[in-house]
């Protein structure tokens, strides 16, 4: 059974990198993460989406082949692996 990643991000580029902490809401009352995760770069295949192995988001390549489906149908992907051969 696969569930839906806990956040997924749409970008426009195939390299993306992630710390954990970057793009986190901020405002009044509201304390963000302290440290996230060490930053990690990540590639985009062609499955079109990438899962970090630190914190699980998702980011999806606009215009992609899985962009526009439920996230929760498709297995995880980190950087690296082939969801084809276990």
């Amino acid at each position: 059974m696969n569930t839906a990643p806990p956040e997924a991000v749409k970008v426009s580029t195939r390299r993306v990198s992630c710390d954990g902490a970057s793009d986190i809401r901020g405002g009044a009352n509201y304390r963000p993460a302290a440290l996230g995760h060490p930053r990690v770069w990540l590639e985009i295949d062609e499955h079109g989406y990438v899962d970090c192995g630190y914190c699980d988001r998702r980011f999806v390549l606009e215009g992609g082949p899985a962009d526009g489906i439920d996230q929760a149908g498709l297995p995880d992907i980190a950087a690296g692996s082939d969801p084809g051969h276990p």
